[in-house]
Parts: C-alpha cells; sequence; structure tokens
C-alpha cells in the first residue's frame, strides 16, 4: 500500500522580509569565503542596506493584505503575521538600516568601530600587524543580518518553540558583536563573555518555562496553551511557573529589573553601532513578543501575573533612572536611560487593552530612532591626544604676552590662532570630556540635545507623544499608580539629561583653561582634548534620518498613532 504525500501550502509572500534578510545573511557568508578581501566591504554593505531596504518594502506590500484579512497563520501556526507584526518588523528593519549605516561609516582616517582581527589577542603583535596592513572585520555584517533575521521572527512567533529559535538567531550573533570593539578591547570582551553567560541563564529559563507551558496544555501552540486555560484544571501550578518563567527569558532581553545587570557593561564594552543596534532593535523584538505573551497566551492570568509585571515595572523605572544620575560615563549612562525607558514601555504592556498596545508600538519607534542616532552621535565624539605644549586657542587681546614653556623647555614667542593638532584617539566617552561642545561643534550638539529631549518626554519631540501614549492607556487600564510613578521617574531623569546639555553649551571645552587674562582658552598640557571626526558620511545620513523621524513623531504625531491604532489587533 502506497502512501500519498501533500505538500503543506506556504504563504511564502508573508515570509518574505524574514527570507530576505536571512538569505543575504547566507550569502554574506558565501562573501567572506570566496570574495577578494578588498572586495568584501563594498559587497557587504551593499548587500546589508539592500536587505533591510527591501525587507521594509516587502512589509509595506504586505500591509493592505492584513488590513483586510486580519492577518495569516503561516507554516501550520509556527508565525503569524498579524498588525503588530508586521508594524514592530517595519520598526526594526528601519532601525538596523539606520544601525547597519552607522557601522559601515569610517572615520578620516578610515578606521571603522572594530578590531581588524577579532582572533587577535589584544596588544599583541598580531593585533598590531593587522591594523597597520589596515585589515577589516567585515563578517559584522552578515552578523548583523543573522540578528535582524532573528529579531524579524521574534514578535511573529505562534509557538514556543520558534520562540525559542528565534531567540537564540538573535543572540547568538549579538555575543560575537559585542567583543569586537576596535579600542579597549579586553573591555569589550569581558562585555561579550558576561552578556554569553547571563544570556545562556535566561534562555535556560525560558526553555525550563516552555517545558512547564507543554505539560499544562499539551501543546507548544500559542493558540492551544490560551484554550487549554479554559479546559485543563489542576495544573495551575504548571501554567503560572511555566508563564513566569518565559516572561524572566524575555524580561532578560529588554533589559529590565532585576534582570538588567548585564546592560550597563554591555553597553559600555560593545563597539557604539552594535550598542545603537542592541539598545533598539533587540528591545523592539522583545516587547513584541512580551506583548504576544501576555496579550495572546495568557489573558487570563492577568490577577496572576499583575503583581509581577507591576514590580518588575516599578523597579525598573526606579532603578534605570536613579542608576543613570550617578553615571560618568555617556555610555553607561544611555544603558541606564534604556533601562528606565523599558519600564515606561511596560507601562502600557501592563494596560492590557488595545490603546496599551498601539502606545507600545509608537513609543517603541519613538525610542528606537533616537537611540540609534544618539550613539550615533557618540560614536563621532573622540579624544584627540594632547599636543606637546600648551598652546592658544584664541587669540588673547593685548600685546606682548607670551605662552607658557612645553614639556621640551622651548618657550612660545606670540599667541596664535591655531592650535596644532594631536592624533585621533578612542570615543571620548567621559560626560566630562563632553563639555564646551556646543561651541566648538554646535550642530551636533543641538542634533544629540533633540536626542536628549525625546528621551526626556518634552512637547514636540517624538518621546513626549510616547510617554503621553502609555501613561494615558495605563491610566484607562486601571494602572494610574504605574502611571504616577513614570511621570516621576520621567521628571528625575529629566536631571541627567539636561546636565548634558548645560554641559555642551554652557561649560568650556575639555581640556582648556582660562588664560592669565581671562580673555582665551589654552589646552592643558598632557590632557587630551575632544573632538569631532570626519567621516564618510553614513554616521551623518542615519543620524540626520533619526533627527527628523523624532522630530516628525513629535509635531504629527496622528498618523502613526492612526496606523498603530489601526495594527493593534493580534490573531490567535
Amino acid at each position: 500500500m502506497t502512501g500519498s504525500f501533500t505538500a503543506p501550502a506556504i504563504a511564502w509572500a508573508q515570509l518574505t522580509p524574514v527570507l530576505l534578510v536571512l538569505g543575504a545573511a547566507v550569502v554574506g557568508v558565501l562573501v567572506e569565503a570566496f570574495a577578494p578581501r578588498r572586495l568584501r566591504r563594498p559587497l557587504q554593505m551593499t548587500l546589508s542596506l539592500l536587505a533591510t531596504a527591501g525587507a521594509l518594502v516587502a512589509i509595506a506590500a504586505l500591509w493592505n493584505g492584513v488590513r483586510a484579512t486580519g492577518g495569516t497563520v503561516v507554516l501550520g501556526g509556527s508565525l503569524i503575521v498579524d498588525g503588530p507584526t508586521l508594524v514592530l518588523q517595519g520598526i526594526i528593519a528601519l532601525l538596523a538600516l539606520l544601525s547597519i549605516l552607522i557601522m559601515a561609516d569610517r572615520t578620516e582616517t578610515g578606521e571603522d568601530a572594530f578590531a581588524p582581527q577579532a582572533a587577535a589577542i589584544p596588544g599583541s603583535d598580531y593585533e598590531e600587524v593587522a591594523r597597520h596592513k589596515g585589515l577589516s572585520q567585515t563578517e559584522v555584517y552578515p552578523l548583523t543580518l543573522f540578528a535582524t533575521g532573528g529579531m524579524l521572527i521574534f514578535p511573529a512567533t505562534g509557538d514556543l518553540l520558534t520562540l525559542f529559535v528565534a531567540l537564540e538567531v538573535v543572540s547568538l550573533p549579538l555575543y560575537l558583536l559585542s567583543g569586537l570593539a576596535r579600542r579597549r578591547r579586553l573591555l569589550s570582551q569581558e562585555a561579550s563573555m558576561k552578556y554569553f553567560l547571563l544570556g545562556a541563564f535566561a534562555s535556560a529559563i525560558l526553555l525550563f518555562g516552555i517545558g512547564l507551558l507543554y505539560g499544562f496544555a499539551g501543546s507548544i501552540r500559542y493558540a492551544d496553551i490560551a484554550k487549554a486555560t479554559h479546559t485543563v484544571v489542576g495544573l495551575d501550578g504548571l501554567l503560572l511557573a511555566g508563564g513566569l518563567m518565559v516572561l524572566v527569558g524575555l524580561l532578560f532581553k529588554l533589559g529590565a529589573v532585576p534582570f538588567h545587570s548585564w546592560v550597563p557593561d554591555v553597553y559600555q564594552g560593545a563597539p557604539t553601532p552594535i550598542t545603537g543596534f542592541m539598545a533598539a532593535c533587540t528591545k523592539v523584538a522583545a516587547f513584541g513578543a512580551l506583548l504576544r505573551m501576555v496579550y495572546v497566551v495568557l489573558p487570563d492570568l492577568q490577577w496572576d501575573l499583575a503583581p509581577a509585571l507591576w514590580t518588575v515595572a516599578i523597579l525598573t523605572m526606579v532603578v534605570g533612572t536613579v542608576a543613570a544620575l550617578l553615571q560618568t560615563d555617556i555610555k553607561r549612562l544611555l544603558a541606564y536611560s534604556s533601562i528606565a525607558h523599558a519600564g515606561f514601555v511596560l507601562t502600557g504592556v501592563v494596560a492590557l487593552n488595545t490603546q496599551g498596545i498601539s502606545a507600545v508600538l509608537f513609543y517603541l519607534l519613538a525610542y528606537g530612532a533616537a537611540t540609534v542616532g544618539a550613539f550615533g552621535i557618540v560614536s563621532l565624539v573622540r579624544e584627540r591626544s594632547a599636543v606637546a605644549a600648551p598652546v592658544v586657542v584664541r587669540a588673547a587681546v593685548g600685546a606682548g604676552a607670551t605662552g607658557s614653556a612645553g614639556s621640551a623647555g622651548e618657550g612660545v614667542d606670540e599667541l596664535t590662532d591655531v592650535a596644532p593638532q594631536g592624533s585621533v584617539l578612542g570615543e571620548a566617552t567621559q560626560v566630562s570630556q563632553w563639555a564646551g561642545l556646543g561651541r566648538t561643534h554646535p550642530v551636533l550638539a543641538v542634533t544629540f540635545t533633540l536626542f536628549l529631549l525625546s528621551f526626556t518626554g518634552i512637547p514636540l519631540t517624538a518621546g513626549f507623544t510616547g510617554k503621553f501614549a502609555v501613561f494615558s492607556a495605563a491610566i484607562a487600564g486601571g494602572a494610574t499608580a504605574l502611571a504616577i510613578v513614570g511621570v516621576l521617574a520621567s521628571a528625575a531623569a529629566a536631571f541627567f539629561y539636561v546636565r548634558i546639555i548645560v554641559l555642551m553649551f554652557f561649560t568650556s571645552p575639555a581640556g582648556a583653561v582660562a588664560d592669565a587674562e581671562g580673555v582665551g582658552a589654552t589646552v592643558a598640557s598632557g590632557q587630551p582634548t575632544t573632538t569631532v571626526v570626519a567621516s564618510e558620511g553614513f554616521a551623518v545620513v542615519a543620524i540626520a534620518i533619526c533627527a527628523v523621524v523624532t522630530v516628525l513623531l513629535g509635531v504629527v504625531p496622528g498618523p502613526v498613532l492612526d496606523l498603530m491604532t489601526e495594527a493593534a489587533k493580534f490573531i490567535p
């Protein structure tokens, strides 16, 4: 007796965004293996940009169909392409495209943000030879695409096994990318190791939770688990424990307290373009998965899960804000800021209403644009080594003044207008080094101020609209106390954002001291100064797009809010 095989019907069109990105990642691996070294960077960069742009176009093309039908169940329920899925995938693809532009940028010296040879021991002769030869670590592009592909799958998952696979596809490339910084290699490798170890524990907890939920429902599909909550009796302990463990795994990816300990160290040690990519795209993907888990799989457990979610949201807002007040490193400050923002978004999740879904979607777009832009600016602000002798930065009034002696014992005969330039070093990540940046590089400082004001939630910025939306949703959902905590935390967070603005515009440039008569500024001997490096322009384009998005979402948010509201409908 011969059996017949029925080929499954696969909605390939709905898979197009994911297939484009993951397919390009596989091609990128082949480029690394077979393309000549001189062609790898342009090929990888072009391939990555085309893949993410193509995914954006594919997502836009799918929107009308989803709006008409409500969504499609793909691959037997493994993936669900509905309104929230498409919006989240669109945000991820856009932010990944902007992040890749920043990764691809090179400074005026031809250096990018990545180590020339990742396998080299930091400080070894091998690493020095690789640097002198101008080697480039172009594997970052396919790794980024693999992570992006996993992020596109993450909010679309329809069963627990696909959720776990997507989590690993996201995480493994990020573990590697975090350890590839060009400078401060040991700090970068330490960050990578911490992220890997803690991420492995979080994945194990999530997998344990998946096992318990399967034991409860006898299925790994979200729809079957949700149905089992109405029919299965006597196994409530498995359901609650499994649900909490799965939430712990997702909250770890969000950087929510108390699962946040990796965030400041990894954000500080990772290459800055990768930090921006992680801070924006990973949060969007993880919140998408969390929304589907809370709203589709476990809605009947809201009274059981609400105390845990409330506690995590309050702790995340408070700890993120208070810790950020104490930071002296700009990347660690932004890391704790991202933790606080995760708490703000959680208030929208806890609302447990349709308004909460649309508010979270809008907030993720607003936060992601400002985050990618802010870290893009951080990547351009560098230290410049001190010159041999202190010299006058600008001319003093009057005649007969003399400069002080240099380290070589030679006096400066007269004050000059131009200071000799030292060599450009690593990023100027100390907050104090940003002093006076508004005077020396006003356009960049104003743009960074825009992103900081958006983080603060000042009106006419995207951040204000996002915070107003999530806090309004929380109040509508009966979580008024949570919204009040969010407003108070936002007010406190304004202090460290405004402190940076004051430092940039109302403080003398880093490394500068007043001259004897108070009419000039001199560079202190042996102290590095801060500069903004010229680059190929890719980062500038990305930062400009982020700034435009931040302004538009603050000034005319209506069309985007309407789109989010229309898309905020999950299907089982």
